[in-house]
C-alpha cells in the first residue's frame, strides 16, 4: 500500500524552491499555489528569507512535521536531506524532481539505491528522481506544463516519462479530452507503473473513480502485477490503453528453434496486454484517440453508419474501419429510401451516408434519429462535418452536441475544419465533447479497441500432472537440450499424447524396433539441431533393408548420436511452442506447422498460465483457423484436442519452470487427434 500522504497530504515542503520560476523548484512551487493547495505549504531554501511570498526554511532542522517532501536540488544533497527528513520530521512521501542518478552513472544508481532504502526503511513512498512530479486534485506537484483542469471523470495517467506526459496532455487537451490525475515516475527507483496502476486499482470506486486509464511505459519491471491490477480494473469497468515504447530490437540473435525464431520480448508485452485487456497503441495520436473513444459510450458491435458531407474521408475511413474487421453495412429498402426524400437531390443514404455539401443541421438531424429509430443493424454513428469557410456551421454542431448526449447509439464527431472553423470547434469542445480531427486516426482506434479482447476469467481445473515425477526428470538431467528418453518422459508426466518411437544405437536395433513399430517408419537423427539441413530425416522408409542403409548413413553426419524411428502418421501439420522471457514468463505459442510456419509466421501467442478457453481463442485467433475448422471438404482438426496440448503445455511449464525453450514441432492433427511427433526442450537450473 502506497503511503497516503502521497496523494492526500497535509503539508508539503519544497525543497529547493525558488523565486525563479523557470527552475522547477521555482515553477512546481507556483503551480501548487495556483493549484490552490489546501494544506500548509512550506520552502526550504538557505539562500532566501522568503520564497514566492513564504517564509523559507534555511535549516531543514526548524521545520515541523512534514507529509510530503518535493526535492528539487542537487542528487548530492538528497541523501541527507531525505535521512533528516524520515528521521526527524515523520516525512512518509517523496518526490525527487532532480536528475543525476541511475540514469546517469553507476555513482548515480548507487545513491538512488540508499535512498530507496532509507524511504522503505520509514514505509514511504517515492517518485522519481529524475520525473516532472504528479498532479492530482489535491495538490499541483509538478513543474511542467500544461496544468489542465482536472476533471474526476477524466483520465487517470501515468507515464515513465514527464516530457510524453506533456506532449500527450496538450494534444488531447486541444482535442477536448480531460484528465483526473497525472504521474510522472521518472526513474521509477521504487514505485512505477504498475505500483500506481495498483493503487487506482485499490482504491477504486465506481462511483467517483475516473473509469479510463492510460500508460505510458518504457520499461515492464513487473508484468505479474500489471496483469493482475488491469484485469481487476477492467473487470470493475474501467478502460485502460498504454503505449509500450521501446519495442524494436537492435541487431538480430541466433534462434536454435522455431519458437526462439519467432518468439521476442515485445511479442510478450503484446501478450501481457491481450491477456489483460489493455489496448495496445503505438504512438501519442494513437492514444489519445483511443482515449477519445473511451469517453463516449461503448460501442456494442462492430457495424458502423458514417455520415457526412465530404466524400474523400469517408471513404478513407470506410478503408480504415473495414481493415480493422469493422463493418459498414449497407442501408437499403423503404425506409432507407424515405430518408433519402428528406434530403437534397444527389444525396446518398446507401452508407456512407453523404448528403452533400449543402446539407443543414435539420438534414443531420432527421438522418442520426431515422438511424436510432430504424436501422437496427448499426450499432454506431460517426459524423464526418468540416466547412469551406462559407458561412459558420455553429448550428451544426450545436445539434450535433444535443444528439450524442441523446442519442442511443453512440456517436463520434469527426470535425476536421480545426482551423477554418476553430471558433466552431471550440464552441463544442467547451459544452464538455471531445473531436476526433482525423477520421483515420479514429478509425484505427475503433479497430484497436474493437480487437482488443475482454480478459478471461481462468477456471483453476485440475489437470493429472505429476509435478513430482516431471521434477524428477528435470533433477536428474544437466543444463541445455534433453535427450529424447527425458523429453518424452516429460510429455508423458503432462498427458500430451506423442507418436510411439524408438532411439536405436545400432542398425540391428534399428531394424528391430522399425518392425516393432510397424513401416513405413520416419528416421531422423539425434543430436544435430536442424535435422533437416544436414539430411538428418527420412520419409516413408518401408523394409528393413532400407532401414539399415538409411542408419548407416545418418548415423555418420555430424553430431549425430542416435537415430530415431517413428511410425509415419498422416494429419495436418501444427505447432505449439513456449520460451521463457525474463520478468514475463513463459510465452506459449500455437499455429500450424509447415509454410504457415516456416515462410506466414502465423502463430498466436499468450503468457503462461494459458487456461483451455484462453488456449481456443488462440486457436481461433489465427490467420489459418478455417484450415483448422475444415475448409473446401477437408476435414478439419479436433480443436479441443489442439487447445488440451496447450493447456497441458501449460501446465508443464508450471511444474517445471526450468524449461527455457520448448517445441512441439509438428503435431499431427486429424478430427479424432492431436499427436506430437517430435520435441525439444532445453532446461536452464540455474
Amino acid at each position: 500500500m502506497i503511503a497516503n500522504q502521497l496523494f492526500s497530504p497535509n503539508s508539503i515542503l519544497v525543497i529547493g524552491g525558488s523565486n525563479d520560476i523557470h527552475k522547477p523548484g521555482g515553477k512546481v512551487l507556483k503551480n501548487l499555489i495556483d493549484g490552490a493547495y489546501a494544506g500548509k505549504l512550506y520552502v526550504s531554501n538557505p539562500k532566501e528569507d522568503r520564497v514566492q511570498g513564504i517564509t523559507s526554511f534555511k535549516d531543514l532542522n526548524d521545520l515541523p512535521q512534514v507529509d510530503l517532501a518535493i526535492i528539487a536540488i542537487a542528487a548530492k544533497y538528497t541523501l541527507p536531506a531525505i535521512q533528516l527528513l524520515t528521521e526527524k520530521k515523520d516525512t512518509k512521501a517523496f518526490i525527487i524532481l532532480s536528475a543525476g542518478f541511475s540514469e546517469e552513472s553507476e555513482a548515480g544508481a548507487k545513491l538512488e539505491q540508499q535512498i530507496v532504502d532509507q524511504i522503505n526503511k520509514y514505509n514511504g513512498a517515492l517518485i522519481g528522481p529524475n520525473c516532472t512530479g504528479i498532479l492530482t486534485q489535491n495538490h499541483h506537484s509538478i513543474f511542467t506544463e500544461p496544468i489542465p483542469k482536472l476533471d474526476p471523470k477524466g483520465c487517470d495517467f501515468i507515464s515513465g516519462s514527464g516530457a510524453t506526459a506533456a506532449f500527450i496532455m496538450e494534444a488531447g487537451i486541444a482535442k477536448g479530452l480531460s484528465f483526473s490525475s497525472i504521474f510522472s515516475v521518472g526513474n521509477s527507483a521504487q514505485l512505477g507503473v504498475e505500483d500506481l496502476l495498483e493503487h487506482l486499482d485499490i482504491t477504486f470506486d465506481a462511483a467517483t473513480s475516473s473509469k479510463v486509464k492510460l500508460l505510458y511505459i518504457e520499461t515492464i519491471n513487473k508484468p505479474a502485477k500489471l496483469l493482475k491490477h488491469a484485469q481487476s480494473l477492467i473487470q470493475k469497468g474501467c478502460k485502460i490503453a498504454a503505449v509500450k515504447a521501446g519495442s524494436s530490437e537492435a541487431g538480430s540473435r541466433a534462434a536454435s528453434s522455431h519458437t526462439g525464431a519467432l518468439a521476442s520480448p515485445d511479442e510478450a508485452v503484446n501478450a501481457l496486454f491481450q491477456k489483460a485487456g489493455i489496448v495496445r497503441c503505438y504512438g501519442r495520436e494513437d492514444l489519445i484517440a483511443v482515449a477519445s473513444v473511451f469517453m463516449y459510450p461503448t460501442l456494442p458491435g462492430k457495424n458502423l453508419a458514417i455520415i457526412t458531407h465530404a466524400g474523400g474521408p469517408a471513404v478513407m475511413l470506410t478503408d480504415a474501419l473495414s481493415k480493422g474487421g469493422l463493418e459498414i453495412p449497407a442501408i437499403t429498402g423503404d425506409k432507407a429510401d424515405a430518408l433519402k426524400t428528406k434530403l437534397f437531390a444527389g444525396s446518398s443514404v446507401a452508407n456512407p451516408i453523404d448528403f452533400l455539401a449543402t446539407g443543414t443541421a435539420e438534414q443531420l438531424g432527421i438522418i442520426i434519429d431515422t438511424i436510432n429509430k430504424d436501422f437496427d443493424q448499426i450499432d454506431g454513428m460517426i459524423v464526418i462535418f468540416g466547412t469551406p469557410g462559407l458561412a459558420p456551421i455553429f448550428d451544426v454542431y450545436e445539434l450535433l452536441d444535443e444528439k450524442i448526449r441523446t442519442s442511443k447509439k453512440p456517436i463520434y464527431p469527426v470535425l476536421p475544419s480545426t482551423f477554418t472553423a476553430a471558433k466552431e470547434v471550440a464552441f463544442f469542445l467547451e459544452k464538455g465533447n471531445i473531436n476526433f480531427p482525423d477520421e483515420v486516426i479514429l478509425g484505427n482506434a475503433l479497430a484497436r479497441i474493437y480487437n482488443t479482447p475482454k480478459p478471461i476469467v481462468e477456471k483453476k481445473d485440475a489437470l493429472d500432472i505429476d509435478f513430482g515425477y516431471i521434477q524428477a526428470i528435470i533433477d536428474s538431467n544437466d543444463d541445455g537440450y534433453l535427450p529424447p528418453s527425458a523429453v518424452r518422459s516429460l510429455l508423458d508426466g503432462a498427458g500430451i499424447p506423442r507418436a510411439g518411437e524408438a532411439t536405436c544405437g545400432t542398425a540391428d536395433i534399428a531394424v528391430s524396433q522399425a518392425e516393432r513399430l510397424g513401416f513405413p517408419v520416419v528416421m531422423k537423427v539425434v543430436g544435430p539441431i536442424h535435422k533437416s539441413d544436414v539430411g538428418g530425416v527420412v520419409l516413408n522408409v518401408n523394409d528393413a533393408k532400407s532401414v539399415r542403409k538409411e542408419f548407416n548413413r545418418m548415423i555418420k553426419i555430424p553430431d549425430t548420436t542416435a537415430v530415431l524411428i517413428q511410425p509415419m502418421l498422416s494429419g495436418t501439420e501444427l505447432f505449439v511452442g513456449a520460451k521463457y522471457e525474463e520478468k514475463f514468463g513463459h510465452l506459449i505459442l500455437c499455429g500450424l506447422g509447415g509454410i504457415f510456419i516456416e515462410v506466414l509466421k502465423d502463430v498466436s501467442y499468450n503468457l503462461a498460465p494459458v487456461s483451455f478457453a484462453q488456449a481456443q481463442k488462440m486457436i481461433r485467433d489465427l490467420k489459418s483457423y478455417p484450415i483448422i475448422k475444415g475448409i473446401r471438404g477437408k476435414a478439419g482438426i479436433n480443436e479441443d484436442k489442439f487447445a488440451d496440448v496447450i493447456y497441458r503445455l501449460s501446465a508443464l511449464l508450471q511444474a517445471a519452470p526450468e524449461i527455457k525453450e520448448l517445441d512441439l514441432n509438428p503435431l499431427l492433427g486429424t478430427k479424432k487427434s492431436v499427436v506430437a511427433v517430435d520435441a525439444r526442450i532445453r532446461i536452464e537450473k540455474a
